[in-house]
This record gives structure tokens, sequence and C-alpha cells, in this order.
């Protein structure tokens, strides 16, 4: 696993960077995930295995350092992606991201569109108003959630069968995923769909076969922004058929 120390008082993102040919993928992931946990069996899929692979541990997830005093929007978390594109010093990357991580990417290219080869997410947050998992996390004050919520979701979790998320989201600092669920619950201005909307690099926006019916493959459609459906899976689409992902990623990519 790599570091990156970001200049300022955050500390370090931890990623796992895997070598291979053109521009590199930047994974991004959902609140309460990791990359670290969700991604490597995509990343590994023969459809994208001879691609370079970035799987980067947003703050206070995963791996990578769990700041205190870290402001955990959505904006925070771009600004420490565009730096971590930056250093790193590629021309260009691909980014990847799944719903909290889409909005994070749609941020980020904002940020750096130069940098931005395609943008890829799979069933972002476009919009206010959060999810089924963020509002009623954003609804409790940020000293109830962390004394007493956060182990109440993760039981929650496991109790409707989302081990795995269950796990990561157990290893998450609770600040953060309170102040990242009253993020996407506020929303932004200009909305995530309305950066998305501006934005000129090639787009394509993922749902899962078992998320439809969903109003917006045809509402993107009409902006340019390509729809893929990935079968036999849900919103946990990495975890689902990751294989499946993998293929679509791979096909969505100019």
């Amino acid at each position: 696993m790599q570091i990156f120390k970001l200049n300022n008082v955050y500390g370090k993102l931890r990623y796992h960077d895997l070598p291979g040919r053109g521009i590199p993928l930047l994974f991004l992931h959902g609140m309460g995930c990791a990359s670290s946990c969700d991604y490597p069996h995509v990343a590994s899929d023969r459809a994208l295995r001879d691609r370079h692979r970035i799987l980067v541990d947003l703050l206070g997830s995963g791996f990578s350092d769990r700041p205190i005093e870290f402001g955990y929007t959505i904006n925070d978390h771009a600004k420490t992606i565009a730096a971590l594109i930056k250093g790193l010093g590629y021309n260009k990357v691909h980014l990847v991201g799944h719903s909290m991580g889409g909005s994070i990417a749609i941020v980020t290219a904002n940020l750096c569109s130069s940098k931005i080869g395609c943008l890829v997410l799979s069933e972002p947050n476009l919009d206010p108003g959060g999810g089924i998992f963020s509002r009623p996390i954003s609804m409790q004050s940020e000293e109830e959630y962390a004394a007493r919520g956060h182990e109440k979701a993760v039981q929650r979790a496991l109790k409707q069968g989302n081990d795995v998320w269950a796990s990561s989201l157990s290893l998450s600092l609770p600040v953060a995923i309170h102040r990242e669920a009253v993020s996407l619950v506020k929303g932004s201005v200009p909305s995530w769909r309305e950066q998305l909307t501006t934005l000129t690099m090639p787009r394509t926006v993922l749902f899962g076969e078992h998320s439809l019916p969903d109003p917006d493959t045809d509402r993107l459609l009409k902006i340019g922004v390509k729809v893929r459906i990935i079968p036999k899976s849900g919103h946990s689409m990495a975890l689902e058929n990751p294989g499946g992902l993998a293929q679509v990623i791979n096909s969505s990519l100019t």
C-alpha cells in the first residue's frame, strides 16, 4: 500500500497502486466503504487487470488517516483527491466513483478538468436529500451519532445482510460518516447534477439492474451522459457483480 502525504494538517491518504498500461483508473468508494475493500475483485478482473489501477481510501475510511479536524464534506474530499492527482504527476486519470464517491468524482473533475480522461459513476448522488443510509444518520447530532448511532448503524447493516459494508463502516471514523451524511443531504450549489452537465469529458453513469426503474436512465441521456446497466446487481454492484462491473467500466473508457 502506498502513502500520499497531504500538504496540510490532515494527514495521509493510502492507496493500492496496481501497475498496468495506459491512463490510470482512480477508484473512489462510497460512504462507509473503502476502495481497498470494495474494488480488488473489480480491479483484478481480466477486463481491467492489464490497466493501471489506483484504489484510494478516502480520509476517515479504510487505511487512510482519520483526522478529527477534517470537514469530510464532498468538497473537502474532492480537494484531497485533486491534490493526490496533482501529486502523483499523471497527465490524465480516469475517475471511477460509486455513490458518494461519484459525487466526489464530479467535484474533482470540475477542480482539475484537464487531468480527467473519462468519468465513470455508479449510481452517484446527483441531488440534495441523501439516500436511505445517509438521511437517518444526518438527522442525529454529530455527538449522538458518534456515541450511539454509529454502532447502531453497523448492527442494522449486519441484520440486513450487508456484512461487508458493516465491516467497512465499523472501521470508519464515526464523525466522518456523520459529516459525509450531512453533506450528502445538504447537497451543493451548483448541484452535482448541474456540475455533471457542464463537464465536457466522456461521462458514463452505471445502474444496477435491481435498482431499476430509475428516471435518471432517461434524464441523463438527454444531457449527453451515457447510461449502462450492470446485470445481476443493485447499488452494491462492486460486491454483487464485480466481473460485470469491470467489463462495463472497461468498455466505457475511450
